[in-house]
C-alpha cells in the first residue's frame, strides 16, 4: 500500500504530527480525535513510522469485532 493512502486512512481517525529530532530520527504521533488518546512511533524513515502507525490502527480496529 502506497504511503499517501496509509497516511489518508489514519488521517479518518488521528489527527498526526510528524517531527524528527537531533538525531535524525523520525516521530510520528498518532492523537485519537475522539479520546484525545496519544501514541508516539519513532524510526529512521518517514515510511517505518507511518508504517508502524498504520499497524497500530490494524491492531485497534480488530479489537472491535465485526458483525
Amino acid at each position: 500500500m502506497r504511503n499517501s493512502t496509509k497516511l489518508k486512512t489514519l488521517l479518518i481517525k488521528y489527527t498526526v504530527s510528524l517531527d524528527m529530532g537531533d538525531d535524525e530520527q523520525f516521530k510520528l504521533i498518532l492523537t485519537d480525535k475522539q479520546t484525545n488518546e496519544a501514541n508516539l512511533f519513532e524510526g529512521k524513515s518517514y515510511s517505518m513510522v507511518l508504517s508502524k502507525a498504520y499497524s497500530y490502527l490494524l491492531k485497534e480496529l480488530k479489537k472491535f469485532p465485526q458483525h
